[in-house]
């Protein structure tokens, strides 16, 4: 089988320079590709969804670890490097062009999946609320190993009380792990971006019991939408939200970054569906 080339030679040989309107930094590294690729765990044999492959660096590691990959890219000058990549690993590769955020992605990996992706800066965080706001739960992807921003990456993680604690960590906290898995310096990355960036590993568990996704979505919007405010303020616009505060006796002149996430979870089901 002829060896794939070095992912420079693909990126000048397709002229793929990345592009700030779809938010693209290839990942060109492939020791540290083969780090995010073994985050998730055994792949063999597992489907593995990724977002925005590029050139297709980490997608090499996903396969070469034995996933079966379906990889949405938008860019279609990526395409042809995509199809080398796909020839050379037997076709265990699928690739859709097309809008991430519109793709069926049930439909499109026919069941249960790992997510992994070096997501775009531009639909990132769109795409972990969607994420992680599934009405069916477990939800279809089995985990999800996604590069951010580390700003980004610590509200994801953060805890209660501190300053980057707010809608993300919540979401991804009630009824999910999260744990950042490695940091990445910016000059892994071509172009190099402005920021830092880590990768975060999120495994869904058991949900709280009587607790609806969308209300719990809607209050921490409503709560992290105005943080400075107190509580009584800031979630008057959510039917009986404060009437819940009052039968948890959560004092309503807090701020809703000195809850705990069971907090919002209590909240959550004393306003009920």
């Amino acid at each position: 089988m002829t060896e794939l080339p070095p992912l420079r030679d693909v990126i000048a040989a397709h002229g793929l320079s990345a592009s700030k309107a779809l938010g693209q930094n290839f990942l060109l590294d492939t020791q540290l590709l083969d780090r995010i690729a073994a985050v998730p765990g055994d792949l063999t044999d597992e489907t593995v969804y990724e977002v925005g492959p590029g050139p297709g660096g980490l997608t090499r590691a996903l396969l070469a670890r034995g996933a079966n990959v379906v990889a949405v890219e938008r860019d279609r000058r990526c395409l042809a490097a995509l199809q080398q990549v796909s020839d050379h690993f037997d076709g265990r590769l699928t690739v859709i062009e097309g809008d991430a955020l519109r793709v069926d992605e049930a439909q499109v990996t026919g069941g249960a999946a790992h997510i992994v992706a070096n997501l775009p800066y531009n639909v990132g965080s769109a795409l972990l609320v969607r994420w992680l706001t599934e009405e069916r739960w477990p939800p279809r992807w089995k985990s999800a190993t996604l590069m951010f921003q580390k700003e980004v990456a610590e509200r994801i993680v953060a805890k209660p009380g501190s300053a980057a604690f707010g809608r993300l960590s919540v979401l991804a906290q009630w009824r999910s792990d999260a744990s950042i898995a490695l940091n990445v310096h910016r000059s892994a990355f071509v172009p190099p971006p402005k920021v830092m960036s880590a990768v975060v590993h999120i495994v869904p568990r058991s949900a709280p019991p009587d607790v609806k996704g969308p209300v719990i979505e809607q209050v921490t919007q409503a709560a992290f939408g105005q943080r400075r405010k107190m509580l009584r303020q800031s979630l008057k616009s959510v039917p009986r939200a404060l009437d819940a505060l009052e039968s948890l006796g959560i004092d309503p002149t807090r701020r809703a970054e000195t809850l705990a996430v069971d907090d919002f979870v209590a909240i959550a089901r004393e306003i009920g569906p």
